[in-house]
């Protein structure tokens, strides 16, 4: 990036307010850098060039007017799961490849009020069913570390945008980590909320009860002002919390002297990559300098976590796409020979072969039959998984433990074998079974590579999961370290 312009979004937020530069300038920057660098990393599906600097210009308007928030005027990518008013909103499927939301999300609506600027709309997994960003109607998404790797999923656009410098902020959704995940892959910062904190409505959904929006971005910092913004509550979500809005920065610079972390040993087990865990050990070591103290823990279930998720998360995406019949709206086949045939080719024709497996799956898991042998069943391994934490919580305040079990792997590697891909997600699954708040940050490279730390968080403990943090981030340059051959 030019020198005139830092890279986490407080420190462009502080040249803005100095007057050093303006949204408009700043807008026109990461859009030639869209222009220049995205080609070899297909990220956006979108640029909306024109009301990009449309905003920026009333951004700039509401600055001299004395009328400026704490982001007004910082440009950020948009995952393409969040209707946009008058901008195509895909879930990069060829389903919605044609579809222009006539209303905004919650999260658009409360970005665009704070005065951010929207780039574009970033490429994802279809339906944000994935794990590696290669189940898109419009083609993967690369690692901007390597780009014949994976970025991660369903968010790798998002990441992918904010790792290369083509964006200072996203945003993401985190069904069983793919805001974590992704994050975690292309080094990265990452939250997913505690579920009902930032509202669904208008967010398309995958599996409603997991489904959370959450922020990307290159620190701690970064994610507590962009959190600021998308959290709130929103009555046209059933599932939103009307709890008080809070200040997600006011912990930033709080002490760790006696913050208790617990390591859970079911997460340093066989499946990680023993280079990965030395390199936890040694981010929790800066922690414990810092003055917390660590303890080992145990989540008896945690192995339970894909399996029970892989049904779950599988039966409400039978549910939720369902919606998608070419009647309504979305893709239609041509000249149907009748309703079933309009049905079944519509669906057969827009629909990527991830998604087919998950509506097959869902759709069998709840079958007259195996209702109570598969659903039931996963549900209430779910709640033994909430337990295991609601215990744990009674002893520790935070937990921590490895994102993924691996780095970034190649491009094409799992995309015939679903399980390998699944297990990808087998650390992050489990926060969304629970409806916790967790967050990923960088903690060192393996081969060159990115790799992630996972922070687990008691309900509504953000703000403390974000000093954590950002105390992390004071000692070390990790979210410092750039991919070759993009700035």
């Amino acid at each position: 990036m030019s020198t005139d312009f830092p890279r986490s979004a407080a420190a462009l937020a502080a040249g803005l307010a100095s007057g050093d530069y303006s949204s408009v300038e700043l807008t026109r920057h990461y859009l030639e850098r869209i222009a220049r660098l995205d080609g070899g990393l297909n990220s956006f599906v979108t640029v909306c060039e024109d009301s990009a600097l449309a905003q920026a210009a009333e951004a700039d308007a509401a600055r001299a007017a004395g009328n400026a928030g704490p982001l007004t005027g910082i440009p950020y990518a948009n995952k393409d799961i969040f209707c946009t008013r008058g901008v195509r909103t895909s879930c990069a499927s060829r389903m919605l490849d044609k579809f222009i939301a006539p209303y905004d999300a919650h999260v658009v609506e409360r970005l665009h009020a704070a005065g951010l600027v929207m780039l574009g709309k970033t490429n994802m997994d279809e339906f944000a069913m994935g794990s590696s960003n290669e189940s898109s109607f419009y083609g993967a998404v690369r690692n901007p570390w390597d780009r014949e790797r994976v970025p991660g999923g369903s968010s790798g656009g998002s990441a992918a945008a904010v790792a290369a410098g083509l964006a200072p902020l996203a945003t993401g959704t985190d069904t069983g980590g793919s805001i974590r995940q992704p994050a975690a892959l292309c080094g990265i910062s990452g939250l997913k909320p505690t579920y009902g904190r930032v509202s669904r409505y208008g967010m398309v959904a995958f599996a409603s009860s997991l489904d959370q929006g959450g922020p990307m971005a290159l620190d701690a910092r970064d994610l507590a002002l962009m959190l600021n913004v998308m959290a709130g509550f929103d009555s046209r979500d059933s599932t939103s919390i009307d709890r008080a809005d809070e200040d997600y920065t006011r912990m930033l610079d709080s002490p760790l002297t006696g913050l208790r972390i617990g390591l859970p040993r079911e997460y340093f087990g066989a499946e990680l990559d023993t280079r990965i865990g030395d390199l936890i050990h040694r981010a929790v070591a800066v922690l414990k300098a810092r003055g917390a103290v660590t303890r080992e823990i145990s989540l008896p279930n945690a192995a339970l976590a894909i399996p029970a998720y892989y049904v779950i998360a599988p039966a409400e995406c039978s549910a939720n796409l369902s919606r998608y019949d070419g009647v309504r709206f979305g893709h239609r086949c041509n000249d149907p020979s009748d309703l079933d045939d309009l049905y079944s080719r519509s669906r057969g024709e827009a629909f990527g072969a991830e998604v087919k497996r998950r509506i097959l799956v869902g759709t069998y898991a709840l079958s007259s039959g195996y209702y109570d042998a598969y659903y039931r069943k996963a549900q209430q391994v779910r709640r033994l998984i909430k337990n295991d934490f609601v215990s744990a919580f009674d002893e520790v305040d935070v937990i921590i433990g490895p994102t993924t079990p691996g780095v970034a792997f190649h491009a094409g590697q799992n995309i015939e074998d679903p399980v390998t891909m699944y297990l990808s997600d087998v650390y992050t699954t489990a926060a969304n079974l629970a409806g916790l708040p967790a967050m990923s940050l960088p903690a060192g490279l393996v081969d060159e590579l990115p790799v992630g730390m996972h922070f687990i968080g008691n309900y509504f403990d953000e703000a403390r999961l974000l000093g954590l943090g950002h105390a992390y981030q004071q000692d070390t340059d990790w979210h410092r370290q750039t991919p070759p051959g993009v700035y």
